[in-house]
């Protein structure tokens, strides 16, 4: 019996699985095989320590769509809340169930679960990775540019997981990305290593960190933005702000990229500050058909992964 996967960072696939996985969540979308029922039988567990609707909705709905059966586990309502350890959490539950999706705030935790549990451990997100995220993204990248390889991306804000995730997917499919971020929020130190590591080794792909918004949107075929202050992050929220406001994606912004340029935002949107109406709600927005892709390429990696 082969051992089993687990999806917690975009490094646990490889390139040609991401493009499989595009290809078949394309496929899904298209209503072509909608019979199909990988999950017959099967019981997956979603454990959330965050409030959550997309994450929550799209996996619940994909797992239901694939035939199996989504199981909710609120940490406060698991022995976990009363001092029970993660190791014996993961190893009971892989008793019953065919695979979890964890949405935790540390990245060390869905480790820890990952490292005992017996079957296929999601990441649905964590303080450092977002990768479920990262694949809706590429999805509709493809979808409306045709391509992925070779695509100029700028993200312009909070240098958060979802960046992380972003700067870990250009490196696997080859992806020019700029990130535009204050000083002291940029993306995580060793994310940005291995990726320039890997781009390097594999003569693919560029990322750049830089400070001006407006130069990183120059030439850009997508520009992507998220909330300035994440869940849990609260306490900061008015000096995160100050920092970033002159980071908004609005139509000013909007006009340094090219004409048919996508605007991507992985939601909540926080109008008004990260980005404007005019642009969130404007032709060039692909918002809603990226938070669509979320089931499809969810459902794909639910196939993937549960055997």
């Amino acid at each position: 019996m082969s051992s089993k996967r687990d999806f917690l960072t975009i490094w646990d696939l490889t390139a040609g699985e991401i493009e499989c996985l595009l290809k078949r969540a394309i496929e899904l979308k298209s209503g072509s095989d909608k019979n199909n029922c990988p999950l017959i039988g099967k019981s997956i567990g979603i454990f959330f320590e965050k409030p959550s609707t997309r994450t929550r909705v799209s996996f619940e709905a994909g797992i239901y769509q694939l035939g199996g059966q989504s199981i909710y586990l609120n940490p406060r309502e698991l022995q976990l809340g009363r001092g029970e350890t993660i190791a014996d959490t993961a190893r009971v539950l892989s008793r019953y169930l065919s695979g979890m999706v964890l949405r935790t705030y540390s990245h060390a935790s869905a480790e820890e679960f990952a490292s005992h549990a017996t079957v296929p451990v999601i990441n649905g997100l964590s303080d450092l990775h977002h990768p479920c995220q990262a694949l809706a993204d590429l999805m509709t990248i493809l979808e409306k540019k045709g391509r992925i390889s070779g695509i100029r991306l700028a993200y312009i804000g909070d240098g958060n997981n979802v960046a992380n995730s972003l700067i870990e997917a250009a490196a696997r499919t080859g992806i020019s990305l700029t990130v535009a971020c204050p000083e002291g929020y940029e993306p995580d130190p060793d994310i940005i290593e291995r990726a320039r590591n890997a781009m390097a080794k594999d003569s693919k792909g560029e990322l750049i960190i830089l400070r001006n918004p407006k130069e990183a949107a120059g030439r850009a075929d997508v520009i992507y933005t998220d909330v300035w202050v994440s869940m849990g992050q609260e306490d900061k929220a008015e000096k995160k702000k100050t920092k970033l406001r002159d980071y908004q994606i609005n139509g000013q912004l909007l006009q340094c990229a090219k004409n048919d340029a996508i605007v991507l935002h992985c939601l909540p949107a926080h109008r008004g500050e990260e980005i404007t109406d005019e642009v969130m709600d404007g032709p060039n927005s692909a918002v809603f058909d990226q938070a669509e892709n979320r089931l499809h390429t969810e459902k794909a990696l639910l196939e993937f992964l549960i055997r």
